[in-house]
């Protein structure tokens, strides 16, 4: 049995035009499918009998009538999508879902273009980030990475304001916002210029998306001499002052040449998940965040103080989306958050090989583990954690720092 799909791209436009090989496929086609606002707009195009079938959530129901007309009839089945349908879009959907599909596609200028094209704005330098049914994660890299030109795919709940207010939190203030609406609607398209802080006082309609360029800050503001210029650079090593630090006790953080060495132990840089335990200030979490946007972190710490320390500072060091955890490790339901591939244990309380193997419980194999020992008992500890869970310890670095005492970085792996 073949499955055939004709995808079609088109904006927002109520009277679309479509090329002669594209009529031709809707006015012989009797299957068609695409969301409630593309029926709107091609329901006159449609052939008398036409089988509509409507895309909303959840897609399996949607993919099952699909299935049903492949096994009943064997119509292809001609789709209409939104711009560029390998573009974030539905073609990929059909492609992930029926990897067998034969699929002829007509796109169209996806939205952002769209939008670069009002703007007469080059976009070959843009990143793209879709914040469609998605979570904040390429959104905050990109912030992270200090990308000078950002296109943003929107949805109701991450819309331009919700995304203003978040760059505001974390200091990201030095881009301008190109907002477009109605995207191809002579009737209600709208593009609009402003700042993060006035689009956090406004109101969008849907469907919308943006563009944030950092170059239009600096034309924005070359006559206001009061406004910072982009600060595009990121610390390599935050100096410890200035953290916010627990209850203003200054030796109670991880020391930013220690952090450094700790991330290069974990080798962050080719891992996925990364787990803080005992995170305290944030330091280490934050550290790593900065300097490696890929990942995804996850902090655990057991003093209700830790909630509003990582929040002062990951709003301090522009450091958006780690992921705090309040309580005791050895008591936390830990099952929901992503399995990591690196976990530093930044503080065991006394229970250092009871956190090693609930931590072993889910690394992914050839992760690894880094704890900082400052004592030949939590040496002791750590080494005889890993003999007793069967992985692999490797040959420590010590390091004394001033009048500190000194500290052995020590790692183990998961085969």
């Amino acid at each position: 049995m073949e499955r055939k799909f004709i995808i079609i791209g088109m904006n927002d436009n109520r009277e679309p035009f479509f090329p002669p090989e594209v009529l031709s496929h809707i006015r012989q086609g009797k299957v068609f499918s695409g969301g409630i606002r593309h029926k709107n707009i091609v329901k006159d195009l449609l052939p008398e009998q036409a089988e509509w079938i409507s895309i909303t959530v959840p897609l399996d129901n949607v993919f099952a009538c699909y299935e049903k007309v492949f096994t009943e009839t064997e119509e292809t089945i001609i789709v209409f999508a939104s711009g560029d349908p390998l573009f974030f879009g539905f073609a990929n959907t059909v492609k992930r879902k029926l990897p067998d599909a034969k699929i002829r596609l007509y796109p169209t200028f996806n939205s952002l273009q769209t939008l670069a094209h009002r703007l007469v704005m080059p976009y070959d330098d843009m990143r793209t980030v879709s914040l469609t049914g998605r979570p904040w994660q390429e959104f905050d890299r990109a912030l992270i990475e200090r990308v000078p030109k950002i296109g943003i795919l929107t949805d109701r709940e991450h819309t331009p304001a919700t995304i203003a207010e978040r760059m505001l939190a974390y200091g990201y203030t030095y881009y301008i916002m190109y907002i477009g609406e109605h995207l191809g609607n002579p009737e209600k398209e709208r593009i609009r210029r402003m700042t993060p802080e006035e689009a956090t006082q406004s109101t969008f309609e849907h469907p919308n998306n943006l563009i944030l360029d950092t170059e239009s800050f600096c034309h924005f503001t070359e006559t206001d001499t009061t406004s910072e210029r982009p600060r595009l650079s990121r610390p390599f090593g935050i100096p410890d002052e200035q953290f916010a630090h627990l209850d203003g006790r200054d030796r109670m953080i991880t020391k930013s040449p220690i952090r450094l060495l700790t991330l290069q132990t974990l080798e962050l840089n080719r891992r996925r998940v990364f787990w803080d335990i005992g995170f305290c200030t944030g330091s280490v979490s934050i550290e790593a965040r900065l300097q490696f946007p890929h990942l995804t972190v996850v902090a655990f710490e057991i003093r209700p103080e830790g909630k509003e320390l990582m929040d002062i500072n990951t709003r301090r060091f522009g450091a958006p989306g780690i992921t705090a955890v309040i309580g005791d490790f050895l008591q936390t339901e830990i099952s929901s958050y992503p399995r990591p591939d690196a976990i530093f244990i930044g503080g065991h309380g006394g229970h250092l090989k009871e956190i090693l193997a609930k931590a072993k419980e889910v690394l992914q194999p050839g992760g690894c583990i880094v704890f900082n020992s400052v004592s030949e008992e939590s040496k002791a500890a750590f080494s005889e954690g890993v003999e007793n869970l069967e992985m692999m310890l490797h040959p420590s670095l010590c390091i004394a720092l001033n009048d500190y005492n000194p500290i052995e970085i020590m790692k183990a792996t998961l085969s």
